[in-house]
């Protein structure tokens, strides 16, 4: 049973929405963020990543960044760029791009079942990232940005959620990057709410510190109307997309490149004829050295553990560790992760520019290996998802009060 409910969100003005949405604050640094909100006071940035407003230098997690955030959000809220709705509702969130389409709901989803383990996990959390999007929770009283959320199809769901695009969208606007963003308030607020109650159980596709925050939240504010909820927009698996999360190593760890090559077609089938960087079947990992790209096959464990079967778990316990010496690579400053949204040619550049020593192309994680992990209680390696397009920040807030 999936407890999600209808809530009064702060939303900006329809002429203002365009000036207000933001990417997720975790995508940029603070000077990317500086420079996106540069010359626009609408900007959600304002709120999402305050010290843009402050002093270059200051500490980042200090308490005058969490007083800013605050600042920010009701100097939107004063001059009417956010407003409250007039009555608790859902929502439907349609993101298009390049083809790609992806529609969730929106709406303040149960802490408590986070804590019951009823939103599943699939990712470790860094306790200094919790703590901060905690602070900011509680300084701000609202929570300011979604997590995103898987869910399998739902028939009742999805016709409710069809039925209501067949109405005037709130807002239909396109992004700098392309992503065409577009959201309805959903008349039947009340009959998707219970049709969610037929949904079990949700996933978390992104935002994992996003929801841990929450759930620290309930806990150091116990009986807080508001607390006791997170937003969230939950999409279909089958809408969802994610690409590769791909690898460079900045050294080859001693062995020269006919070595590496070498010791590879040990550890799996290396195939020396022309190879493009996009892999195909299961194992098939592509690596770009000495200036062309090759295919390494590496046998997928059959049945067992989901981890284990994945191909950035095959890399890194076949590759990357016992032949390039990255054994841990949450920590290892010899590993840089690329998202697959900046596509192979920037693992290219980056080898022949000097940057890396060799990278690696790898298949995308599928949503139902994702689902496996999850299912079997386990956690994915590091940086094994990128899921694209990225939810905008600003269009939708949950304050406390809801």
């Amino acid at each position: 049973m999936a407890d999600v409910r209808p809530f009064r969100a702060l939303r900006p003005r329809a002429d203002a929405a365009a000036r207000v949405h933001a990417l997720p604050y975790d995508v940029m640094s603070t000077d990317e963020a500086r420079a996106m909100a540069a010359g626009n006071p609408d900007s959600y940035l304002h709120v999402t990543r305050p010290e843009i407003d402050l002093p270059p230098g200051i500490d980042e997690h200090g308490p005058a960044v969490y007083a800013q955030a605050v600042r920010g959000l009701a100097e939107l809220l004063r001059r009417g760029v956010l407003e409250p709705d007039p009555a608790a509702a859902l929502y439907v969130y349609r993101l298009e791009s390049g083809g790609h389409a992806q529609t969730g709901v929106v709406g303040a989803f149960s802490v408590e079942e986070y804590d019951r383990g009823l939103v599943v996990k699939h990712e470790l959390t860094r306790p200094d990232k919790e703590e901060d999007r905690t602070r900011h929770i509680l300084d701000l009283q609202a929570h300011a940005e979604p997590v995103f959320l898987l869910h399998r199809p739902h028939a009742a769901v999805a016709a409710l959620v069809q039925r209501t695009q067949g109405r005037p969208a709130l807002y239909d606007l396109r992004a700098s990057d392309g992503v065409r963003h577009a959201l309805w308030r959903v008349e039947e607020s009340d009959a998707l709410a219970q049709a969610f109650r037929g949904v079990t159980p949700l996933y978390i596709a992104d935002g994992h510190h996003r929801a841990a925050a929450a759930s620290n939240a309930r806990r150091r504010r116990p009986g807080v109307k508001g607390a006791e909820r997170f937003l969230a927009v939950a999409f279909p698996t089958t809408e969802a997309r994610i690409l590769p999360y791909n690898r460079l190593v900045k050294d080859l760890n001693g062995r020269s490149a006919d070595a590496l090559l070498e010791a590879l077609g040990r550890v799996g089938t290396l195939h020396e004829g022309a190879a493009g960087p996009d892999p195909g079947a299961p194992g098939d990992v592509r690596l770009f050295l000495g200036e062309r790209w090759r295919r390494l096959d590496l046998p997928v464990p059959a049945g067992g553990d989901p981890v284990a079967r994945l191909d950035c778990s095959l890399l890194q316990d076949r590759v990357l560790g016992p032949l390039l010496g990255i054994d841990d690579p949450r920590t290892s400053k010899r590993i840089e992760f690329v998202g697959g949204i900046r596509g192979t040619a920037a693992l290219e550049q980056a080898v022949r520019g000097g940057k890396a020593a060799v990278a690696f192309s790898m298949r995308a994680c599928s949503p139902d290996e994702l689902l496996a992990v999850a299912d079997a209680g386990k956690i994915m390696p590091p940086k094994s998802t990128w899921f694209e397009p990225k939810l905008r920040s600003g269009l939708f807030v949950l304050p406390f009060d809801l």
